[in-house]
């Protein structure tokens, strides 16, 4: 796995960020059952510059506390059959990574959500995390029966990763 973490702001977080943001991607990957290497991006960013790449790609203009931007294509979310075609544009030419996408999170939404949750920012972050690399994975929340699927999987990742809400 090759994950790249770029810092576009302050990161005030008094736990070590980037080992988790890390092995979070990681267990993701097992976790889903990923067959193959995989690339991801992330970008720590803050509430100004998130606001303006919501408005750009979302049209919604506020900052939001994380944006995926998948790669891929599925058919059905966790489904990753048509990999097997081997489609030059899903994988990286000089490491044969399957490009799964850009995660940005913004670090003052991670710090004022786990204020405002009642958890701490370890735990937010985590939850950030996991939530995009489902996106990634082709899941989403918008239609009830889509959320019934994605949200427990995210609780089952958070309990397994032994990142509890009550943190």
């Amino acid at each position: 796995m090759s994950f790249y973490l770029e810092e576009t702001c302050n990161i005030p977080f008094d736990f070590a960020y980037d080992k988790l943001a890390e092995s979070v991607v990681e267990f993701c990957l097992v976790h889903e059952n990923f067959p193959y290497q995989a690339e991801v991006n992330m970008t720590l960013t803050d509430n100004e510059n998130i606001h303006e790449i919501n408005r750009e790609y979302r049209g919604i203009d506020r900052p939001t506390d994380v944006l995926s931007f998948p790669l891929l294509s599925y058919e059905k979310p966790g489904n990753f059959d048509f990999l097997r075609e081997e489609r030059e544009e899903d994988f990286n030419p000089d490491t044969g990574e399957v490009m799964l996408g850009d995660i940005i999170i913004s670090v003052d939404k991670v710090l004022e959500q786990a204020q405002n949750y009642g958890h701490s920012p370890k735990r937010e972050f985590a939850f950030l995390i996991v939530h995009s690399m489902l996106h990634l994975f082709g899941y989403d929340h918008i239609e009830p029966e889509d959320a019934a699927v994605m949200e427990p999987k995210q609780k089952q990742i958070l309990e397994e990763l032994n990142i509890p809400r009550e943190e």
